[in-house]
C-alpha cells in the first residue's frame, strides 16, 4: 500500500520565519461615532425572523391536510 506523507516539519528560510513570527502592533479606531438613530440587533428581532420563517410553512400545511 502506497501512501504519500507531507513531513511533519516544515523547512523555511530565516527571513520568512522572522516575518511570520513577528509581532504586529495595532491601533483601535478613536474619534468615530456610531448615529443615535441606528438600532441594535437583539434576540427579538432574531425571533421575529424566525418567526416569519415558520409562519408560511404553518399555512401551506393547513390547506395541504
Amino acid at each position: 500500500m502506497e501512501q504519500v506523507v507531507m513531513p511533519s516539519i516544515v523547512k523555511m528560510d530565516t527571513e520568512t520565519l522572522k516575518r511570520l513570527t513577528t509581532e504586529v502592533k495595532e491601533t483601535l479606531a478613536t474619534g468615530i461615532e456610531v448615529p443615535a438613530d441606528k438600532r441594535r440587533f437583539t434576540a427579538a428581532d432574531l425571533w421575529k425572523i424566525h418567526q416569519a420563517k415558520i409562519q408560511p410553512a404553518r399555512i401551506t400545511r393547513r390547506w395541504a391536510l
